[in-house]
């Protein structure tokens, strides 16, 4: 599993959950620590993230599980401790990175294919096997029919697979629709899209208003919890094809949205961050 986000957090929520610390934790490093080969003083990201209403308790609590979690390293300058990137972690959020902003929300490049994720295994591995399906979710898959899982476009399970041990029990395929299959109703079949559709709504009924996040502080808050916000919804979307979406599918407008706040915010943000974040 390439991202902590998802875990424990139902699958069919339809609203936002409450904001973890370790998801807002993710955003912040992606944004200040990313490709910056620095590691940053654990007072100045409490500083940060009271900002936002987290506790130093649970920013310290955060930062001790990531980094006996491997995503952290730690250090001491005389009384200080700071906290870098593991090349693991460098690895987790770049592609956190990719998703917000190369891969996007809305699939306008499809080919026409589909991967296929067939597996079958004894009762003896129910505990197996349901860890395979979370994952499959996670990565992007629906169920078509028992046992057989698809998503659009060629999607690499091999890391899925080896994790679990299941290279004999699983077949993955390539393949295209042939009539009288046609590719709209697997979308439909598959993917439950009033649910992902209900995602962005919410989405945007947090973020499309004037002034949103008033309540906030400052632009470095709000841009962390907009960014933890996208983040979280574009893990959990699928990427459908946007040729079987409805026209007015609401990952177009929220896309735009978050491309607005996220320019709007930067500046303000970006200074300071430089203000309050003792690097090292």
């Amino acid at each position: 599993m390439t991202f902590g986000e998802g875990e424990g957090e139902g699958d069919d929520a339809l609203t936002y959950p409450a904001t973890r610390p370790q998801s807002l934790m993710f955003s912040f490093l992606g944004i200040y620590v990313l490709e910056r080969d620095v590691a940053v003083y654990s007072g100045s990201v409490i500083d940060v993230f009271a900002r936002l209403g987290v506790t130093e308790e649970a920013v310290r609590s955060t930062l001790t599980r990531m980094t006996k979690r491997g995503l952290l390293t730690r250090h001491r300058q005389g009384r200080k401790t700071y906290f870098g990137l593991t090349p693991h972690a460098a690895d987790v959020l770049e592609d956190g990175r990719q998703r917000v902003w190369e891969t996007g929300a809305v699939n306008r490049d499809w080919d026409g294919t589909w991967t296929l994720v067939a597996f079958s295994m004894p009762d003896s591995r129910r505990s197996t096997r349901h860890d395979l399906r979370s994952q499959l979710i996670w990565a992007g898959f629906g169920l078509l029919q028992n046992g057989l899982w698809i998503a659009p476009g060629v999607k690499d399970v091999t890391a899925i697979v080896t994790e679990l041990g299941l290279d004999d029990h699983v077949t993955v395929l390539a393949a295209r629709a042939l009539k009288p299959t046609e590719s709209a109703d697997l979308v439909h079949a598959a993917f439950d899209t009033q649910q992902i559709a209900a995602r962005y709504h919410a989405f945007l009924d947090r973020w499309d208003t004037a002034g949103p996040q008033a309540a906030l502080s400052d632009d470095l808050a709000r841009q962390l919890l907009l960014h933890t916000d996208w983040l979280h919804l574009v893990r959990q979307d699928p990427h459908l094809p946007a040729e079987h979406l409805p026209e007015d599918w609401p990952a177009i407008r929220a896309e735009h949205v978050f491309h607005t706040l996220a320019h709007a915010y930067e500046g303000p943000a970006r200074d300071l961050a430089a203000r309050i974040l003792d690097l090292s």
